[in-house]
This record gives C-alpha cells, structure tokens and sequence, in this order.
C-alpha cells in the first residue's frame, strides 16, 4: 500500500489487544459446517481470479467494486465473464449463475492508488441472471445502521490457499469507523477476501455490515478496511433499475491490497 494510506492508518489505536481476542479462521468444508453460511460464494472472474460475493436477495449479490476490472489494463470487465458460485466448497456449489448487469458507487475510481477515499466508495451490487430460490440459500440482510468501535463482527471469506471452501472468523473487532466511511476490522484478511461479507450476528440472525476492500498496517499490525453501507444500497439498487444491461462507466480502479 502506498504511504498515504499507511500514515493513515497509523494514527489509529495500537489493535494487538483485541487481536488477541479474535477467533481463528474456521474452514467451512462440510455440510454441517457451512450451514446458514451458504448465501456467501465465490465471485469468479473468467478463469483468472475471484472475490467473494454474497446474496443479499434472490437475484442480487454485494461484492467490492474493483473485482470487476481488470488489474492489468484497468478495463471494466464484462457481466458475462463473472460467474457466482453459491456456497462453493470442495468443488461443488450450491447454485451457480451468470450475471446479467453490475452497478458500482458513482465515486469509485479504478486508477487513482490506494487511498481510504476509494476504500470507502470500493462496492458493487450485481444482478444474476436467474434468482436463486432455495431453502439453503437464504439472502442476508444489510444493516440499517453502523457497527460501531468495539463491536464484535464475524467474516465468511474465500482467498489465497482457501480457495475451494470458505473461511469462517466468528470473533474478530470493529476498531474504528472514520468519517470518512472507512471501517477498519481487527478480522484476518488476504488476496482473494475482497468482496467479503462483516457480519453482526445478534439472536442468530447474520446482517451485513461491511464489505471487505483492502488490508493495511497498523502499528505492526494487518488490519482489514471496510466501508460503510448505510444509505448506498437504495442508490445501487436504483442505478440498477436504470441501467438493466450494467453501468459501463470510466469509472477506475483503485487495487486495495486482497483482490
């Protein structure tokens, strides 16, 4: 990450202590294991790399913005080169689907480097192209309001070297929401959790949160960035509405650290 960001971060709290209380990553590879978990799934793009997505309704999934460029080039990629694959795990899914049209914040830019401006606008809500209608597969809802510091969130995330079945961090930290609308997690994170979706779990019921974008240092620390939600789902939902083919924009891409 460029200095910018790490002077940044920098400035926040020391999270060795709340690290310490953090669960460790717990592999979801069976059937017991992934239940309730299974509207989180791998977000392929082409045969090249992938994200993590998770489905928020029967026919949309949230996922972060730069997953849909291409690194190299910084070209938007096409709808048709994603592919989501529901609760995947040891080479199966539970559903798979093409995706028909793709909306990111109006704000995100692809090219600019990796400030906490672009962490904060780094979200994507993509339309499939058939709903997914099953008893196993139920949507998570988004929260209607911020997790505030000291909160204890759970991740479910797929990424480097865990990339056939899904992780599960049940305990890790909200350390800090800024004002800018970054969120920084004391929750593990590496290449491939972008697009991963923060949970509070409150009477066993799982609301999104965050959405994973980047890792930085802090203090000597790995740290996981977030942003907030509150307020930018309804604007997704209706820039969906208005572009049904995908938004095609000049948007471009910022590279957080985990892609």
């Amino acid at each position: 990450m460029r200095a910018t960001l790490l002077a940044l971060l920098c400035l926040l709290l020391t999270p060795a202590a709340v690290k310490a209380q953090d669960s460790r990553l717990q592999t979801l590879s069976t059937l017991d294991t992934s239940r309730g978990w299974q509207a989180v799934g791998r977000l392929n793009v082409s045969d090249r790399a992938f994200c993590t997505a998770t489905l928020i309704a029967p026919d949309r999934i949230l996922t972060a913005a730069h997953c849909l460029y291409d690194r190299a080039t910084g070209a938007r990629i096409d709808d048709r080169q994603l592919t989501f694959l529901a609760g995947w795990r040891t080479g199966r899914a539970e559903a798979t689907r093409g995706i028909r049209a793709s909306v990111i914040e109006p704000g995100f830019q692809f090219t600019q480097g990796e400030t906490l401006d672009r962490v904060a606008s780094d979200l994507a809500l993509l339309q499939l192209d058939q709903p997914i209608r099953l008893p196993s597969l139920q949507p998570f809802p988004v929260a209607a309001s911020p997790a505030p510091a000291g909160t204890p969130v759970a991740v479910v995330s797929y990424a480097r070297d865990r990339s056939e079945a899904p992780s599960l961090q049940d305990r890790c930290t909200v350390l800090d929401q800024r004002r800018d609308g970054v969120m920084v997690l004391s929750c593990a994170i590496d290449f491939g959790a972008s697009g991963a979706p923060v949970f509070t779990v409150q009477n066993g019921q799982a609301q999104i949160v965050s959405v994973l974008s980047a890792m930085a240092s802090s203090s000597g620390q790995i740290v996981a960035l977030g942003m907030r939600l509150e307020g930018r789902l309804a604007a997704l939902e209706a820039a969906l509405h208005q572009t049904p083919t995908g938004a095609r924009d000049s948007a471009r891409f910022l590279r957080p650290d985990p892609s």
